[in-house]
């Protein structure tokens, strides 16, 4: 009876032990700051709910090749997107498309390419290190999931700042539209490129419901 007791309390200890083990190997952030973590937690939750939107804004970009500011219109739709750059960007006016695997990036006068990611496709075509996958993530104010990073909450526990995988991410305001707190003036530091991102416009949709 006592050798059956012991080995239910080792099975527990050790089933706790295991979930305990998974619950720190999936936590990937870092929290600083102002805000209260509960809050985040669940201004995360909702704003993650939200799988395509319409953005209408101004982005101004320096890089080594290319410095400028122009308009950006961005329609994402679940895992497709369609990102337009026009104005005086160096290179003209630029459209990227894509899904996961396949991704196309056409460029005024010069023609269409393609890519397996659009990390490789912009920095092979216009010299750009931008990561656009995390960006789906950082335009909502979200750190990507699959890598590690470091959150300074503001007041409203919602991201003032975002250190991940080289970049640091500046939310500099926020707005309010459909019951979302969503960003509206971000700045961008990679390595040599630093990207602004003012959006006039909103408009999040959950798609998947």
């Amino acid at each position: 009876m006592h050798s059956f007791k012991t080995l239910r309390s080792f099975a527990v200890v050790l089933s706790l032990a295991v979930l305990a083990g998974c619950a720190g190997f999936g936590s990937h952030e870092a929290l600083e700051g102002q805000g209260d973590p509960v809050h985040w937690k669940a201004h995360k939750a909702q704003v993650g709910r939200i799988d395509g939107w319409q953005i209408n804004g101004k982005v101004g970009i320096r890089a080594p090749r290319d410095s400028g500011s122009g308009t950006l219109f961005w329609l994402q739709r679940q895992e497709y997107y369609d990102i337009r750059l026009s104005g005086p960007l160096g290179r003209g006016a630029a459209r990227l498309t894509g899904r996961p695997g396949e991704v196309s990036l056409e460029v005024a006068n010069q023609g269409r390419y393609q890519a397996a990611s659009p990390e490789a496709l912009l920095e092979e075509q216009l010299g750009w290190r931008l990561p656009v996958s995390h960006l789906q993530w950082w335009v909502r104010g979200l750190p990507a999931p699959d890598s590690k990073s470091r959150l300074t909450l503001d007041a409203d526990s919602h991201l003032a700042r975002l250190e991940q995988d080289g970049w640091q991410v500046e939310y500099l305001a926020y707005t309010e539209q459909d019951g979302y707190s969503l960003p509206e003036r971000i700045k961008l530091h990679g390595h040599e490129l630093d990207v602004t991102l003012v959006i006039k416009e909103w408009q999040p949709r959950q798609l998947g419901q």
